[in-house]
């Protein structure tokens, strides 16, 4: 007998404990994480605001295209030297094998500079600690972070692709 575990709230941080299907999921978001922005299209901008506040933040964000829901996230960690660095990784509202169909980009511009960084999203299923102890995500300390930023503010070009297979 097979049985499916539950999937678990996607957004970062331990305060929601909740847990249902994958077809729960979106709705949950919508109802109890308000304050997530979603945005349409497979070519987007994701900002981090106030990026120089101290400590851990999450920046938290929904890009829906090609009939399904990516959450980017940037998360800062501050480092036991008090070194800040940055993670910044997309992953699937859906499962490993749908997941597998995309390609995702993130790119950091600034005045005659340019960072990228290329990957598959990772599923919900999987989480992003993983993809964050691994550093298998697009990861920056505060001088790079300075570098593109304006103001206090980052921006992320988001691009989602279908894999050519």
């Amino acid at each position: 007998m097979y049985i499916c575990r539950p999937y678990t709230c996607p957004c970062p941080g331990a305060s929601c404990k909740w847990q249902g299907s994958l077809e729960q999921v979106m709705p949950h978001l919508m109802q109890s994480h308000k304050s997530i922005t979603t945005l349409q299209g497979e070519d987007i901008v994701f900002l981090a605001t106030d990026i120089n506040l101290p400590g851990a933040v999450d920046w938290v964000m929904m890009q829906s295209c090609f009939g399904h829901n990516f959450m980017l996230v940037l998360e800062k960690q501050e480092k036991i030297d008090g070194l800040q660095m940055f993670y910044a990784i997309v992953q699937l509202i859906g499962t490993r094998k749908q997941a597998e169909n995309f390609i995702y980009r993130l790119e950091l511009n600034g005045h005659r500079r340019r960072l990228t960084w290329e990957a598959a999203p990772r599923s919900i299923h999987d989480g992003i600690q993983s993809a964050i102890a691994a550093s298998d995500c697009l990861v920056f300390d505060t001088n790079i972070a300075q570098l593109f930023a304006d103001h206090g503010n980052l921006g992320i070009n988001v691009t989602i692709t279908i894999c050519d297979r």
